[in-house]
């Protein structure tokens, strides 16, 4: 049975986009998305909603000879994944391995799950939401900022009553601080 990891990068506050939408405060430096590389090295197929495909498809053309080694390296690993995009507004993806579902099925989720011993990536805070409510998410991942931003998109919805448990910890260089966690039924 494959896992389903929830991943991101979020303010101390706790969002992944301020009220503005922006989330230039978020980029990694080389030391953490050299980290986030090899996290996501082991992700067989992502799960994405339609705004998070469409920030994250800009990979599918980087990582060319002029660009660092950390970014040839993450962009290799964004082709080698198979990618769903739930959207009910896009009718074609401009990325390879990717395919489109118009709505969000948490028995498809289950299936995708059992139907692979890999990991599964989940993406967007809007989509991992309904994962998460729907009990599918079995370890969330995030990288704490040092930056309050005060508002907008959150790292975990309202309302999310969830028990977790620490798996992993670390800190980096630029203040950043990855946390691991299992969820507990």
């Amino acid at each position: 049975m494959g896992q389903l990891i929830y991943s991101s990068i979020a303010s101390l506050d706790g969002y992944v986009a301020d009220r503005q939408g922006n989330f230039d405060w978020s980029a990694p430096d080389e030391e953490v998305h050299a980290f986030i590389n090899d996290l996501e090295r082991e992700v067989g197929t992502y799960l994405f909603g339609r705004r998070m495909y469409e920030v994250m498809s800009a990979w599918e053309g980087m990582g060319g000879a002029e660009d660092p080694p950390v970014i040839q390296d993450y962009a290799r690993i964004w082709r080698a994944a198979d990618k769903v995009v739930y959207s009910t507004s896009l009718a074609t993806v401009d990325t390879a391995r990717t395919r489109i579902e118009t709505t969000f099925s948490p028995d498809g989720v289950r299936e995708l799950k059992a139907g692979t011993d890999g990991r599964l990536g989940i993406g967007g805070a809007t989509l991992a939401a309904a994962a998460l409510n729907a009990g599918l998410v079995d370890e969330c991942q995030v990288f704490l900022n040092p930056v309050v931003v005060g508002g907008g998109k959150r790292f975990l919805p309202d309302g999310l009553n969830l028990r977790l448990e620490l798996l992993e910890e670390r800190r980096f260089g630029n203040g950043v601080v990855y946390l691991r966690y299992r969820t507990l039924p």
